[in-house]
């Protein structure tokens, strides 16, 4: 009797379950009674692959509101109000506004392009590397965290085109 018992609840419990399940199954089917399959692989109808190619962000936009071309870069350097807070990588060009970006990390690169630029302020924790170009000559500047200095027309009197910023500890 107590045999029958047992059988008879692990019966009751599986029917139960199998109701479940099939309920659970025809409840996620289409209710027209007819279904579609995609020919194609479901890897072939996902997002594809995200390629990070370095380009700036909103570069045309910028370019159209301040003039200032951002080419390439690693996120790291970015674009930035001058007067949202002190601690900014600032440039300043001839006939425009300072140009300034804030340092996110400890290394970054943007490469760019800022006409007649003639001076600079680094941030406070990052060596900024900067290379500029005049006429046929590519001029290059090491400048320590946290100083001011005077580059390209500032120093030699050409118009220099900034074209790299480089920042590292």
């Amino acid at each position: 009797m107590k045999t029958r018992n047992v059988w008879t609840r692990i019966l009751g419990t599986a029917t139960a379950a199998g109701v479940l399940a099939w309920a659970v199954v025809a409840a996620g089917q289409p209710s027209t009674g007819s279904t579609t399959t995609s020919s194609k692989p479901v890897a072939e109808t996902g997002p594809g692959y995200a390629i990070e190619d370095y380009n700036y962000p909103g570069a045309d936009k910028i370019l159209a509101q301040q003039g200032v071309v951002l080419k390439r870069g690693d996120g790291h350097i970015l674009l930035a109000d001058c007067k949202s807070e002190e601690n900014l990588l600032k440039f300043l060009a001839r006939d425009r506004a300072d140009v300034c970006f804030k340092v996110t990390a400890d290394e970054g690169f943007l490469t760019l392009e800022i006409p007649s630029v003639h001076g600079v302020r680094t941030d406070d924790s990052v060596k900024t590397h900067l290379a500029m170009t005049a006429e046929n000559d590519r001029v290059e500047y090491d400048i320590p965290a946290k100083t001011w200095e005077g580059v390209g027309e500032s120093v030699d009197g050409r118009e220099h085109v900034l074209v790299e910023i480089r920042i590292s500890k």
